[in-house]
């Protein structure tokens, strides 16, 4: 009884995708970047559990959201096909009520946000949530449905930054949000083009696919526009000389991934291996905020 138990949490786990720590990291980041450069940083310990608890809730949803609209397509998929939705060691009625679980649980983090900031929370999580649950459609109807994603992860910058400042106001949140789209869009293109022969089969859309071999350029042009909105919003936001070697770093490891994209075939272990590249590379500036702030 024990095992079987045991057996369907870990089930429930990789529905969730929480038994992969790089895709909920790589949400957390820019939220990070948010927080770090908000002009009332450092935030608490309090503050940052509730951000990182929101993440994994909304991450969660968003998850759940996409194998219920692609379980018939994920089956078609190496990458996917294991997905426990798609193999049927999850049922579609469990997957559903998981999922309402997910959002009821984002509705609790929000309602934690003290009140001066509470409602604007909540208008932003009520127009993301249309987002998170339809992007997965997009592959269908839409040419770059990394775009539906990137929007998505522009709320993980906005939201953060509204439950600090009780508003969306500053240049500086323009410029954290634009890097973030843009960073979303290049490492989600390159994680797209994983799937890019069977996609074609199946007859879905990818920003790889309508790219074609104008990818590499455009997610090089992301990488290096989103290292600009960030220097420009550290600048903004007063960032000591500690933050900038982390900044250069990074600038150049982003890069150096696409470069070495090039020289490699395509295929899941290639674009696994950039977008493990991409959290770190996304920490690193995270850290170089951190230290700015507390050095």
């Amino acid at each position: 009884m024990n095992n079987l138990l045991t057996q369907k949490m870990g089930y429930y786990f990789q529905l969730l995708r929480w038994n992969k720590p790089s895709g909920r990291l790589i949400l957390l980041i820019p939220s990070g970047w948010s927080l770090w450069l908000t002009p009332a940083a450092p935030p608490s310990l309090l503050f940052l559990g509730i951000i990182i608890l929101g993440g994994l809730f909304v991450s969660g949803a968003g998850c759940i959201a996409n194998d219920i609209w692609d379980r018939k397509f994920d089956k078609k998929v190496i990458r996917t096909k294991e997905r426990p939705l798609a193999n049927g060691k999850v049922s579609l009625k469990a997957a559903w009520i998981l999922l309402i679980l997910m959002l009821f649980f984002s509705l609790f983090i929000v309602l934690s946000i003290p009140q001066e900031s509470r409602n604007l929370c909540l208008l932003l999580s009520s127009l993301s949530l249309p987002f998170i649950l339809l992007y997965p459609s997009a592959k269908r109807w839409f040419q770059y449905p990394q775009l539906i994603l990137s929007i998505c992860w522009g709320f993980s910058v906005l939201i953060p930054w509204a439950a600090s400042e009780s508003s969306l106001a500053g240049v500086t949140l323009i410029y954290c949000w634009l890097a973030t789209i843009l960073w979303t869009f290049g490492f989600d293109t390159v994680y797209a083009m994983a799937d890019e022969s069977e996609d074609k089969v199946i007859g879905l859309n990818s920003s790889a696919i309508s790219l074609g071999g104008k990818s590499l350029k455009t997610v090089s042009l992301c990488y290096f526009l989103t290292c600009i909105f960030l220097a420009l919003a550290a600048f903004k936001a007063n960032l000591g000389l500690i933050y900038w070697p982390f900044w250069l770093i990074t600038t150049v490891g982003m890069q150096r991934e696409v470069f070495l994209l090039s020289s490699k075939s395509k295929g899941i272990k290639t674009s696994g291996l950039h977008f493990s590249n991409q959290v770190r590379l996304g920490s690193l500036l995270l850290l170089g905020m951190v230290f700015s702030k507390i050095i």
